[in-house]
C-alpha cells in the first residue's frame, strides 16, 4: 500500500504564520477586554505583518542614523525582522473627568485637559493592564514575545495608530528553536 497517497503531514514550519496570527488575534482581544478606568476605552490596537514590520523596523534604523535614537534602537530594529508578526498597542490622552483624583499631578481634570500631551494617569495605568493581559496570551500559547518601547516610538513617528494616538508600544511574535528575545547585544 502506498502510503504517500493518502496521508499528508503538516510541519511546523508550514503552519508557523498561523499559529502567530492565531495567537496575535487572542491577544488583541485580551487587550480589548482588559479593564479600563472608569469604563472609558482610550486604546487602539493594531496587528503588523511581515512587510510592514520592514518599513517600522526601517524606521527605527533611520532614527539611530539620524540621531534622533540611541544605538539600541537598531539592535531591537534587527531584533523584530526575525518575527512572524506583531501587535502593536497605544492610548489616546483623554481625561476622565474624575472629581477628586489629581494623580496626574495637576489639581483636577480641568486642569490637566489645559496640557493635551500629558497623560492622564488612568491612560498608561490602562495601556498598562492592556499589553500585560496581550501578553499572557501569548505566554501561555508558548509565543516568543518582547514589550518595544522602541517599536512604539517608531510607530508614533510613522504616524501608523493616527494622530489622537500618543503612547505605543510595539509586542513583536516569534517562534523558533532559540527565543530572538534574549542573549541580545
Amino acid at each position: 500500500m502506498d502510503y504517500e497517497d493518502k496521508l499528508k503531514l503538516y510541519y511546523e514550519e508550514e503552519l508557523r504564520e498561523e499559529t502567530v496570527l492565531s495567537v496575535a488575534k487572542k491577544m488583541m482581544a485580551a487587550a480589548r477586554t482588559a479593564p479600563k478606568g472608569r469604563g472609558r476605552d482610550n486604546i487602539e490596537i493594531a496587528l503588523v505583518d511581515t512587510e510592514t514590520i520592514k518599513e517600522i523596523a526601517r524606521k527605527m534604523k533611520d532614527m539611530v542614523e539620524k540621531g534622533v535614537a540611541p544605538q539600541f534602537f537598531e539592535r531591537d530594529a534587527n531584533n523584530i525582522l526575525e518575527c512572524e508578526a506583531m501587535v502593536l498597542l497605544g492610548t489616546k490622552i483623554k481625561s476622565l473627568g474624575l472629581s477628586p483624583c489629581g494623580m496626574c499631578g495637576y489639581a483636577n481634570c480641568e486642569e490637566k485637559d489645559k496640557h493635551p500631551n500629558n497623560p492622564c494617569v488612568f491612560n498608561t495605568g490602562d495601556l498598562g493592564i492592556a499589553v500585560g493581559s496581550a501578553v499572557s496570551v501569548a505566554m501561555d500559547n508558548r509565543i516568543d514575545n518582547r514589550v518595544m518601547y522602541t517599536v512604539g516610538q517608531a510607530v508614533l513617528k510613522m504616524n501608523l495608530l493616527g494622530d489622537d494616538v500618543k503612547i505605543v508600544y510595539g509586542i513583536p511574535l516569534s517562534v523558533s528553536s532559540k527565543n530572538v528575545f534574549f542573549d541580545r547585544k
